[in-house]
């Protein structure tokens, strides 16, 4: 139990997954993070903040190759992610509706993620890359409600590449810029941190999603039975 709860600090720890599995342990987290809902709670956007923050490092670690080519690696993970979770939701999504909560699931994320899928339609998957735990859900959801293939894609590839690319070269010119930052990166990650959560903190506190006693109409319905995406 012990060494389980100690690897759990690790995979919330960016730092500690940069420099112990490098490239390729962020892609894996980048690729869990934006599909599979077991990994809602992993660091998604520091871990990137801090990619391009060590980019040398990464890159020196990987062959010497360009950072460039860093980032549209990890830009696919997230792409490729995306698309298992909206697989996943075309499945077996109802399904999650009834499942009970359990340790690595929480019902009330897939509702809150579908309350957003509901007011910004196709967009939110965009809007979602940019949102801790929406982001993993959202594309669970498009898979529910029976999103078209090719606007999910593309809603897809362009919020993936947007967010991947925004972190990592704002990590890396602050970085070059101010190196002394490296003494400070404890205080970056946290308020990175608080503000990529204050939307969802906020959502918490003042709103909650709204959660049927009894019967959720994704349940009452087959996925291809669904209201199309807006």
């Amino acid at each position: 139990m012990d060494q389980i709860i100690e690897l759990f600090r690790h995979l919330i720890n960016p730092k500690w997954i940069i420099d112990h599995g490098g490239l390729y342990l962020l892609v894996a987290i980048i690729f869990a993070e934006t599909g599979l809902f077991v990994g809602f709670f992993l660091p998604g956007d520091s871990l990137l903040f801090l990619a391009g923050f060590f980019g040398k490092e990464l890159c020196a670690g990987f062959h010497d190759a360009p950072f460039f080519v860093l980032m549209l690696i990890i830009a696919l993970a997230g792409v490729l992610g995306n698309m298992v979770g909206f697989w996943f939701g075309r499945k077996s999504g109802p399904l999650l509706f009834k499942k009970k909560d359990s340790l690595l699931f929480k019902k009330k994320h897939l509702y809150q993620a579908k309350e957003f899928y509901d007011r910004y339609g196709g967009g939110a998957i965009f809007f979602a890359r940019f949102l801790p735990i929406i982001r993993t859900f959202a594309p669970i959801v498009a898979g529910i409600v029976g999103m078209e293939r090719k606007r999910f894609m593309m809603f897809n590839i362009i919020g993936s590449f947007s967010w991947v690319f925004s972190m990592m070269l704002a990590g890396f010119y602050l970085g070059q810029k101010f190196p002394g930052l490296k003494d400070h990166l404890e205080l970056i990650v946290i308020i990175l941190v608080l503000i990529t959560t204050l939307p969802v903190l906020l959502k918490l506190i003042f709103g909650k999603a709204k959660v049927p006693h009894e019967h959720h109409e994704i349940e009452q319905n087959k996925p291809d039975e669904i209201t199309q995406s807006k």
